[in-house]
């Protein structure tokens, strides 16, 4: 089952399934919730806005929404509210126009089960203060907001646990990559979104390491990239970067014009002396079911007194389409190991679980790596679930 919810009004949101890939839009299954929440969290001045909340499907099935600073766990088959989580400290609105972005972080299946779930934990960054556009209509661009929250959602007593990013940034693209770092690209340093709200682009972009919690800057563009921008991964393991649309009409002689390039980011894993694996197959082929023993076989140039096992883990990346600084559907999995063999010379295969509920892995296609000492391979795609 594939996901993805819309907001149409400031109170409602929009939720449309669809079971089967070749399903057209207009027939996809639509639910339509009046959402209370929405209009706790809207704002109170000239500018009223909290569109494009950040949702991700946790690990019991419920949807974590999160508006503004403050979030909640919907059941959305009962449309009902099974969880109030504590509001994010530091004054900060991070959805439209005071637009941040979030990820889902990645997920370790080592262990988890149908009645034992793994961690889900929520990544917030960016955004700015609340009035932020109210001001740029008059041409005052506010800093926005260096600050980042983790919360993880099924603990007992949840509480958000803050960061800094080195830059301050304003609709930032939060992506994960197959490694499990998160990359954090385009936007800008002051103002909010909208047409012609913004200025100083964020040309550099961030890598963060959820494991160690540190932030790297990586080499800039020479191209701002702002309101209406975008970022995917590619199979190759790079990050197609496009868009800018900042001001209406596609103003090309406007102060930021409407950017029509796309550009391609490598991250650093794609350089220096490190040998990237290469998957050769996948034994059981690319259809897989929940709770299966899998193998992929793949090649890793070298030395083999070398090698170390401990070295090795497994990635399955579901896709993402973005809108408006945050990029839905997105989730990285790093999926239980059984066993690494060497078959022979440069060549193993290592025996790994497919996650075990649709909750925690939903049908539908995933970029499958293996990564060996931060180096990813090139992703295989796989299709779980009808």
């Amino acid at each position: 089952m594939t996901y993805m919810c819309l907001v149409r009004s400031v109170y409602k949101v929009e939720i449309l399934f669809s079971n089967n890939r070749k399903t057209e839009f207009n027939n996809l299954k639509k639910l339509e919730y009046q959402l209370p929440f929405l209009k706790e969290t809207i704002r109170s001045d000239a500018f009223p806005n909290n569109l494009y909340p950040f949702i991700h499907l946790n690990t019991d099935g419920n949807l974590f929404i999160f508006a503004n600073d403050r979030a909640i766990l919907l059941d959305y088959v009962h449309n009902k509210v099974v969880r109030r989580y504590p509001v994010m400290p530091g004054g900060v609105s991070r959805n439209y126009p005071s637009t941040g972005s979030s990820v889902l972080l990645p997920m370790n299946l080592s262990g988890s089960s149908a009645t034992t779930p793994p961690v889900a934990e929520v990544f917030v960054c960016g955004g700015t203060v609340p009035d932020a556009v109210d001001k740029a209509i008059v041409g005052v661009f506010v800093e926005g907001a260096k600050t980042c929250g983790r919360l993880r959602l099924n603990d007992a007593n949840p509480r958000w646990e803050m960061t800094e990013m080195p830059l301050r940034r304003i609709m930032g693209d939060m992506l994960l990559l197959p490694t499990g770092d998160v990359l954090i690209v385009n936007g800008a340093a002051r103002g909010a979104a909208g047409w012609e709200f913004a200025r100083e682009p964020v040309l550099e972009p961030v890598l963060y390491e959820p494991g160690s919690k540190m932030f790297r800057k990586m080499n800039p563009t020479r191209i701002p990239r702002m309101y209406h921008s975008s970022a995917h991964l590619l199979s190759d393991g790079r990050v197609i970067v496009g868009g800018s649309n900042p001001n209406s009409n596609y103003n090309f002689s406007a102060l930021f014009p409407t950017e029509l390039s796309v550009e391609a980011f490598s991250p650093p894993y794609l350089f220096g002396p490190k040998s990237r694996p290469n998957i050769t197959g996948i034994g059981s082929g690319v259809n897989l079911v929940y709770g299966q023993k899998i193998v992929v076989n793949f090649r890793l140039k070298g030395d083999d007194k070398k090698f170390k096992d401990g070295k090795v883990y497994v990635t399955m990346m579901a896709p993402s389409f973005t809108t408006h600084s945050f990029s839905m559907n997105q989730r990285l999995l790093v999926v239980e190991l059984a066993e690494i063999r060497r078959r022979f010379a440069e060549n193993y295969a290592v025996v790994c679980l497919t996650p075990a509920t649709p909750q925690v892995a939903p049908p539908g296609y995933y970029q499958l790596s293996v990564v060996y000492d931060g180096v990813p391979s090139r992703s295989r795609w796989v299709q779980i679930g009808s």
